[in-house]
Protein backbone atom coordinates (compact mmCIF):
# COMPACT_ATOMS: atom_id res chain seq x y z
CA UNK A 1 0.00 0.00 0.00
CA UNK A 2 1.23 3.58 -1.19
CA UNK A 3 2.18 5.37 2.11
CA UNK A 4 1.39 9.32 1.53
CA UNK A 5 4.53 11.64 3.02
CA UNK A 6 4.21 15.59 3.65
CA UNK A 7 5.61 17.94 5.33
CA UNK A 8 4.39 20.14 8.75
CA UNK A 9 5.54 22.56 11.01
CA UNK A 10 4.71 21.11 14.09
CA UNK A 11 3.30 17.98 14.27
CA UNK A 12 0.93 17.69 17.81
CA UNK A 13 -0.24 13.83 18.68
CA UNK A 14 -3.22 14.11 21.19
CA UNK A 15 -6.39 16.96 20.84
CA UNK A 16 -6.90 16.72 24.08
CA UNK A 17 -6.59 20.29 25.87
CA UNK A 18 -2.94 20.56 25.80
CA UNK A 19 -2.92 19.72 22.43
CA UNK A 20 -6.23 22.21 21.35
CA UNK A 21 -4.17 25.01 23.45
CA UNK A 22 -0.72 24.32 21.43
CA UNK A 23 -2.51 23.95 18.72
CA UNK A 24 -4.46 27.37 19.13
CA UNK A 25 -1.09 29.40 19.69
CA UNK A 26 0.95 28.46 17.19
CA UNK A 27 -1.76 28.12 14.39
CA UNK A 28 -2.68 32.06 15.74
CA UNK A 29 1.38 33.04 14.91
CA UNK A 30 1.09 31.05 11.50
CA UNK A 31 2.68 27.92 11.57
CA UNK A 32 1.43 25.06 10.13
CA UNK A 33 0.25 22.78 12.68
CA UNK A 34 -1.48 19.31 12.20
CA UNK A 35 -3.22 17.83 15.08
CA UNK A 36 -3.48 14.27 14.94
CA UNK A 37 -6.08 12.22 17.49
CA UNK A 38 -6.45 8.40 17.55
CA UNK A 39 -10.67 8.59 19.01
CA UNK A 40 -13.32 9.87 17.09
CA UNK A 41 -13.74 13.34 18.35
CA UNK A 42 -11.73 16.07 20.15
CA UNK A 43 -11.53 17.71 23.37
CA UNK A 44 -9.86 14.60 25.40
CA UNK A 45 -11.06 13.64 28.68
CA UNK A 46 -13.46 16.90 29.34
CA UNK A 47 -15.74 15.04 26.44
CA UNK A 48 -17.22 13.09 28.88
CA UNK A 49 -17.15 14.40 32.31
CA UNK A 50 -20.32 16.26 32.39
CA UNK A 51 -20.58 18.14 35.83
CA UNK A 52 -19.21 21.74 35.94
CA UNK A 53 -16.07 23.65 36.71
CA UNK A 54 -14.27 23.58 33.63
CA UNK A 55 -11.83 26.30 32.37
CA UNK A 56 -11.90 29.78 33.97
CA UNK A 57 -15.05 31.39 36.09
CA UNK A 58 -14.11 34.39 34.42
CA UNK A 59 -14.12 33.98 31.03
CA UNK A 60 -16.10 30.75 30.55
CA UNK A 61 -18.13 30.78 33.89
CA UNK A 62 -16.76 27.36 34.70
CA UNK A 63 -18.57 24.87 32.02
CA UNK A 64 -19.40 21.11 31.63
CA UNK A 65 -16.67 19.37 30.21
CA UNK A 66 -17.99 18.70 27.23
CA UNK A 67 -18.69 22.59 26.92
CA UNK A 68 -15.38 23.16 27.61
CA UNK A 69 -13.83 20.55 25.17
CA UNK A 70 -16.20 21.96 21.65
CA UNK A 71 -14.71 25.27 23.53
CA UNK A 72 -10.97 23.93 22.94
CA UNK A 73 -11.52 22.59 19.60
CA UNK A 74 -13.19 26.08 18.42
CA UNK A 75 -10.37 28.29 19.57
CA UNK A 76 -7.86 25.60 17.60
CA UNK A 77 -10.01 25.55 14.73
CA UNK A 78 -10.45 29.69 14.26
CA UNK A 79 -6.42 29.88 14.52
CA UNK A 80 -6.28 28.04 11.38
CA UNK A 81 -4.88 24.41 12.96
CA UNK A 82 -5.93 21.22 10.84
CA UNK A 83 -7.62 18.73 13.62
CA UNK A 84 -7.83 15.56 12.10
CA UNK A 85 -9.68 12.50 14.24
CA UNK A 86 -9.79 8.71 13.79
CA UNK A 87 -5.75 8.68 13.06
CA UNK A 88 -3.48 6.37 15.01
CA UNK A 89 0.08 7.39 15.16
CA UNK A 90 1.95 3.64 14.81
CA UNK A 91 5.60 4.62 15.34
CA UNK A 92 8.67 6.65 14.18
CA UNK A 93 10.11 6.89 11.28
CA UNK A 94 12.95 9.26 11.99
CA UNK A 95 13.64 12.27 14.68
CA UNK A 96 11.07 14.03 13.92
CA UNK A 97 9.12 11.61 11.55
CA UNK A 98 6.01 9.70 12.69
CA UNK A 99 4.22 6.71 10.79
CA UNK A 100 0.06 7.01 10.84
CA UNK A 101 -2.91 5.53 9.90
CA UNK A 102 -6.62 5.94 9.24
CA UNK A 103 -9.30 6.09 7.39
CA UNK A 104 -7.24 7.51 4.53
CA UNK A 105 -4.78 4.51 4.48
CA UNK A 106 -0.67 4.76 5.93
CA UNK A 107 0.23 8.29 6.33
CA UNK A 108 4.43 9.88 7.12
CA UNK A 109 4.88 13.10 8.18
CA UNK A 110 7.69 14.96 8.58
CA UNK A 111 7.44 17.79 11.01
CA UNK A 112 10.09 20.52 11.87
CA UNK A 113 8.92 20.02 15.16
CA UNK A 114 7.01 17.39 17.46
CA UNK A 115 5.01 17.99 20.62
CA UNK A 116 3.55 15.23 22.14
CA UNK A 117 0.06 15.81 23.73
CA UNK A 118 -1.16 12.17 24.77
CA UNK A 119 -2.16 12.32 28.29
CA UNK A 120 -2.88 9.70 30.97
CA UNK A 121 -4.77 7.18 31.21
CA UNK A 122 -6.33 5.36 35.52
CA UNK A 123 -4.76 1.97 35.20
CA UNK A 124 -7.35 -1.10 34.84
CA UNK A 125 -7.67 -3.29 37.96
CA UNK A 126 -5.57 -5.67 35.57
CA UNK A 127 -2.56 -3.46 36.59
CA UNK A 128 -3.27 -2.95 40.16
CA UNK A 129 -2.88 -6.92 40.93
CA UNK A 130 -5.78 -7.18 42.40
CA UNK A 131 -7.05 -11.18 42.24
CA UNK A 132 -10.53 -12.78 41.71
CA UNK A 133 -12.81 -13.84 39.19
CA UNK A 134 -12.93 -11.72 36.23
CA UNK A 135 -16.81 -10.32 36.18
CA UNK A 136 -18.58 -7.89 34.66
CA UNK A 137 -19.39 -4.50 36.41
CA UNK A 138 -15.84 -3.40 37.08
CA UNK A 139 -14.63 -0.26 35.64
CA UNK A 140 -12.29 2.49 35.68
CA UNK A 141 -13.55 6.31 36.08
CA UNK A 142 -12.65 7.13 32.34
CA UNK A 143 -14.62 3.97 31.62
CA UNK A 144 -17.55 4.82 33.56
CA UNK A 145 -18.30 8.35 32.29
CA UNK A 146 -18.48 7.01 29.08
CA UNK A 147 -20.28 4.37 29.77
CA UNK A 148 -22.73 7.04 31.29
CA UNK A 149 -22.84 9.97 29.42
CA UNK A 150 -21.36 8.47 25.94
CA UNK A 151 -23.21 5.48 25.31
CA UNK A 152 -26.08 5.68 28.04
CA UNK A 153 -25.43 2.17 29.51
CA UNK A 154 -26.59 0.03 32.53
CA UNK A 155 -24.02 0.59 34.88
CA UNK A 156 -25.64 -1.38 38.77
CA UNK A 157 -27.06 -1.00 41.42
CA UNK A 158 -24.46 -0.49 44.04
CA UNK A 159 -21.36 0.31 43.78
CA UNK A 160 -17.62 0.64 45.39
CA UNK A 161 -15.58 3.66 44.64
CA UNK A 162 -11.88 2.76 45.21
CA UNK A 163 -9.93 5.91 46.05
CA UNK A 164 -10.85 9.18 48.18
CA UNK A 165 -9.16 12.12 45.57
CA UNK A 166 -11.07 14.40 43.71
CA UNK A 167 -11.51 12.16 40.63
CA UNK A 168 -12.82 9.35 43.14
CA UNK A 169 -15.51 11.87 43.95
CA UNK A 170 -16.59 12.76 40.38
CA UNK A 171 -16.93 8.69 40.14
CA UNK A 172 -19.44 9.12 42.78
CA UNK A 173 -21.03 11.33 41.41
CA UNK A 174 -21.50 10.20 37.91
CA UNK A 175 -22.55 6.58 40.08
CA UNK A 176 -25.74 8.42 40.80
CA UNK A 177 -26.33 10.43 37.99
CA UNK A 178 -26.85 6.61 36.78
CA UNK A 179 -29.03 5.95 39.45
CA UNK A 180 -26.40 3.53 41.60
CA UNK A 181 -26.34 3.39 45.43
CA UNK A 182 -22.34 4.28 46.83
CA UNK A 183 -21.73 1.58 49.22
CA UNK A 184 -18.55 3.22 50.28
CA UNK A 185 -15.35 4.68 49.04
CA UNK A 186 -11.89 2.59 50.01
CA UNK A 187 -8.44 4.40 50.51
CA UNK A 188 -5.25 2.82 51.86
CA UNK A 189 -4.69 6.28 53.12
CA UNK A 190 -5.15 7.24 56.96
CA UNK A 191 -8.73 9.16 57.92
CA UNK A 192 -8.46 13.04 56.75
CA UNK A 193 -9.45 15.67 59.88
CA UNK A 194 -13.44 16.76 59.77
CA UNK A 195 -12.75 19.85 57.79
CA UNK A 196 -11.66 17.62 54.59
CA UNK A 197 -13.86 14.96 55.22
CA UNK A 198 -16.98 17.19 55.08
CA UNK A 199 -16.16 17.53 51.58
CA UNK A 200 -16.53 14.30 50.54
CA UNK A 201 -19.67 12.56 48.82
CA UNK A 202 -22.01 11.17 50.83
CA UNK A 203 -20.77 7.90 51.87
CA UNK A 204 -19.18 6.08 54.75
CA UNK A 205 -14.89 6.40 53.88
CA UNK A 206 -13.27 3.08 54.78
CA UNK A 207 -9.82 4.40 55.35
CA UNK A 208 -6.21 2.77 55.90
CA UNK A 209 -8.25 -0.44 53.63
CA UNK A 210 -7.13 -2.25 50.38
CA UNK A 211 -8.95 -4.22 48.03
CA UNK A 212 -7.64 -8.00 48.11
CA UNK A 213 -9.92 -9.49 45.75
CA UNK A 214 -13.27 -9.47 43.50
CA UNK A 215 -16.17 -11.98 43.93
CA UNK A 216 -18.91 -13.18 41.02
CA UNK A 217 -19.25 -14.86 38.36
CA UNK A 218 -20.45 -13.60 35.73
CA UNK A 219 -21.11 -10.48 37.58
CA UNK A 220 -19.72 -9.14 40.28
CA UNK A 221 -21.43 -9.78 43.42
CA UNK A 222 -18.60 -8.27 46.24
CA UNK A 223 -15.02 -6.59 46.58
CA UNK A 224 -12.97 -8.07 49.53
CA UNK A 225 -11.09 -5.91 51.55
CA UNK A 226 -8.64 -5.84 54.19
CA UNK A 227 -8.79 -3.16 57.29
CA UNK A 228 -5.54 -2.18 58.64
CA UNK A 229 -6.13 -4.14 61.88
CA UNK A 230 -6.19 -7.37 59.84
CA UNK A 231 -9.81 -7.86 59.78
CA UNK A 232 -11.20 -8.75 56.29
CA UNK A 233 -14.83 -8.08 54.60
CA UNK A 234 -16.79 -7.96 51.71
CA UNK A 235 -18.69 -5.54 50.49
CA UNK A 236 -21.83 -6.66 48.73
CA UNK A 237 -21.88 -4.65 45.37
CA UNK A 238 -22.65 -5.27 41.57
CA UNK A 239 -20.32 -2.50 40.37
CA UNK A 240 -16.72 -1.29 41.29
CA UNK A 241 -14.96 1.81 39.83
CA UNK A 242 -11.23 1.99 40.53
CA UNK A 243 -10.34 5.59 40.35
CA UNK A 244 -6.81 7.53 40.32
CA UNK A 245 -3.63 5.74 40.55
CA UNK A 246 -2.18 7.52 36.83
CA UNK A 247 0.51 7.18 34.48
CA UNK A 248 0.95 8.73 31.37
CA UNK A 249 -0.18 7.48 28.11
CA UNK A 250 3.63 7.34 27.38
CA UNK A 251 4.14 4.61 24.64
CA UNK A 252 4.68 6.59 21.27
CA UNK A 253 7.17 8.19 23.35
CA UNK A 254 9.23 5.09 24.71
CA UNK A 255 9.00 4.07 20.92
CA UNK A 256 10.91 7.48 20.20
CA UNK A 257 13.68 7.08 22.55
CA UNK A 258 12.07 9.99 24.44
CA UNK A 259 13.36 9.63 27.91
CA UNK A 260 11.55 9.16 30.87
CA UNK A 261 11.46 10.68 33.98
CA UNK A 262 11.35 7.54 36.98
CA UNK A 263 9.27 9.58 38.64
CA UNK A 264 6.53 10.82 36.75
CA UNK A 265 7.12 8.36 34.03
CA UNK A 266 6.44 10.76 32.11
CA UNK A 267 9.01 12.24 29.44
CA UNK A 268 12.12 13.87 31.08
CA UNK A 269 11.43 17.89 30.27
CA UNK A 270 12.43 20.97 31.14
CA UNK A 271 10.29 24.31 32.13
CA UNK A 272 9.99 25.01 28.32
CA UNK A 273 8.55 21.40 27.67
CA UNK A 274 11.37 19.88 25.91
CA UNK A 275 12.49 16.25 25.94
CA UNK A 276 15.93 14.98 25.75
CA UNK A 277 15.25 14.20 22.25
CA UNK A 278 16.09 17.44 19.47
CA UNK A 279 12.88 19.15 18.51
CA UNK A 280 10.36 16.77 20.36
CA UNK A 281 8.49 18.80 22.72
CA UNK A 282 5.79 17.44 25.61
CA UNK A 283 3.06 18.99 27.08
CA UNK A 284 -0.01 18.33 29.90
CA UNK A 285 -0.64 14.77 31.72
CA UNK A 286 1.60 12.96 29.42
CA UNK A 287 4.41 15.00 31.83
CA UNK A 288 2.47 14.65 35.38
CA UNK A 289 -0.62 12.70 35.78
CA UNK A 290 -2.68 14.08 36.54
CA UNK A 291 -3.38 18.41 36.84
CA UNK A 292 -6.89 19.60 36.07
CA UNK A 293 -7.60 19.91 32.15
CA UNK A 294 -7.03 24.00 32.90
CA UNK A 295 -3.67 23.64 33.95
CA UNK A 296 -3.51 21.42 30.62
CA UNK A 297 -4.30 23.73 28.52
CA UNK A 298 -2.16 26.32 29.95
CA UNK A 299 0.65 24.38 29.49
CA UNK A 300 -0.24 23.83 26.11
CA UNK A 301 -0.41 27.79 25.77
CA UNK A 302 2.83 28.04 27.23
CA UNK A 303 4.78 25.47 25.05
CA UNK A 304 3.49 27.72 21.79
CA UNK A 305 6.38 30.13 22.49
CA UNK A 306 9.40 27.97 22.93
CA UNK A 307 8.26 25.93 19.76
CA UNK A 308 8.65 28.95 18.26
CA UNK A 309 11.43 29.94 19.30
CA UNK A 310 13.11 26.51 17.93
CA UNK A 311 11.34 26.60 14.63
CA UNK A 312 13.10 30.06 14.54
CA UNK A 313 17.16 29.73 15.55
CA UNK A 314 17.12 25.56 15.72
CA UNK A 315 18.67 25.48 18.90
CA UNK A 316 18.32 22.57 21.58
CA UNK A 317 20.24 22.43 25.16
CA UNK A 318 22.52 19.80 25.12
CA UNK A 319 23.00 19.08 28.32
CA UNK A 320 20.77 19.65 31.39
CA UNK A 321 20.51 19.16 35.41
CA UNK A 322 17.99 16.58 36.76
CA UNK A 323 15.99 17.47 39.72
CA UNK A 324 15.08 14.59 42.33
CA UNK A 325 12.62 14.15 45.05
CA UNK A 326 13.02 12.20 48.26
CA UNK A 327 10.65 9.81 49.77
CA UNK A 328 7.73 10.76 50.43
CA UNK A 329 8.10 13.08 47.66
CA UNK A 330 6.96 10.96 44.26
CA UNK A 331 8.22 13.34 42.06
CA UNK A 332 8.63 17.08 40.52
CA UNK A 333 7.86 18.59 37.23
CA UNK A 334 9.46 19.87 35.50
CA UNK A 335 12.49 17.81 36.48
CA UNK A 336 15.14 18.98 34.10
CA UNK A 337 17.00 22.50 34.18
CA UNK A 338 17.86 23.78 31.16
CA UNK A 339 21.14 26.30 30.48
CA UNK A 340 18.60 29.21 30.04
CA UNK A 341 16.73 28.52 32.96
CA UNK A 342 13.64 29.13 31.69
CA UNK A 343 10.95 29.62 34.49
CA UNK A 344 7.98 26.73 34.48
CA UNK A 345 4.26 28.24 34.65
CA UNK A 346 3.70 30.26 37.13
CA UNK A 347 6.79 30.62 38.76
CA UNK A 348 6.43 26.83 40.21
CA UNK A 349 7.76 23.04 40.20
CA UNK A 350 4.67 20.48 41.05
CA UNK A 351 5.00 17.92 43.21
CA UNK A 352 3.13 14.50 44.71
CA UNK A 353 3.42 13.09 47.77
CA UNK A 354 2.96 9.51 48.81
CA UNK A 355 1.32 10.13 52.42
CA UNK A 356 -0.31 12.98 54.10
CA UNK A 357 1.97 16.17 55.20
CA UNK A 358 1.23 18.82 57.94
CA UNK A 359 2.43 21.94 57.11
CA UNK A 360 5.99 20.35 55.42
CA UNK A 361 9.49 22.23 54.96
CA UNK A 362 10.97 21.43 51.50
CA UNK A 363 14.43 21.72 51.00
CA UNK A 364 16.01 22.69 47.72
CA UNK A 365 20.13 21.37 47.94
CA UNK A 366 23.01 20.72 45.01
CA UNK A 367 26.11 19.29 45.92
CA UNK A 368 24.76 19.76 49.83
CA UNK A 369 24.26 23.34 49.44
CA UNK A 370 20.74 24.97 50.10
CA UNK A 371 19.44 26.47 47.69
CA UNK A 372 15.88 27.29 48.82
CA UNK A 373 13.84 26.79 51.84
CA UNK A 374 9.83 26.99 51.96
CA UNK A 375 6.91 26.07 54.18
CA UNK A 376 4.05 25.20 52.91
CA UNK A 377 1.08 26.75 55.14
CA UNK A 378 -1.62 24.15 54.20
CA UNK A 379 -1.31 20.26 54.14
CA UNK A 380 0.09 18.43 51.37
CA UNK A 381 -2.16 15.00 50.42
CA UNK A 382 -1.52 12.25 47.92
CA UNK A 383 -3.25 12.77 44.95
CA UNK A 384 -3.43 16.41 44.85
CA UNK A 385 -0.56 18.99 43.31
CA UNK A 386 1.89 20.33 45.90
CA UNK A 387 3.96 23.65 44.89
CA UNK A 388 7.31 24.91 45.16
CA UNK A 389 8.50 28.16 43.89
CA UNK A 390 10.57 28.54 41.61
CA UNK A 391 12.72 31.57 42.60
CA UNK A 392 16.16 29.57 43.59
CA UNK A 393 16.70 28.30 39.66
CA UNK A 394 18.93 31.53 39.56
CA UNK A 395 21.10 30.22 42.55
CA UNK A 396 21.41 26.75 40.72
CA UNK A 397 23.96 25.36 38.45
CA UNK A 398 22.57 24.30 35.31
CA UNK A 399 25.76 22.24 34.17
CA UNK A 400 26.35 20.78 37.52
CA UNK A 401 25.13 17.31 39.83
CA UNK A 402 21.47 16.70 40.28
CA UNK A 403 19.01 19.13 42.26
CA UNK A 404 17.03 17.26 45.16
CA UNK A 405 13.92 18.31 46.94
CA UNK A 406 13.44 16.94 50.43
CA UNK A 407 11.20 16.90 53.50
CA UNK A 408 12.30 17.99 56.62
Amino acid sequence: MTRRERTVDVLVVGAGPAGLGAAAELGASGARVEVLEREQSTGGIPRHCHHGGFGSRRTTGGVSGPEYALRCTAAAERAGAILRTGITVTGWAGPRTLDATGPGGLERITAHAVLLATGARERPRSARLVPGTRPAGVYTTGELQQAVHLHHQYIGTRAVVVGDEPVAHAAAGTLRVAGVEVAALVTGQPPEPLAAMRRRPGAPVLSRTTVTGLTGRGRLTGVTVRHHDGRTTTLRCDTVVFTGDWIPDHELARRGAVALDPGTRGPAHDASYRTGEQGVFAVGNLLHAVESAGTAAAEGRAVAAPVLRHLATGSWPAGRTALTVAAPLTWIAPNLIGPDRDRPLNNRFVLRTERRLTAPLLEVRQNGRLLHRQRLLLPARPGLPVHLSADWLDRADPHGDTVRISVC
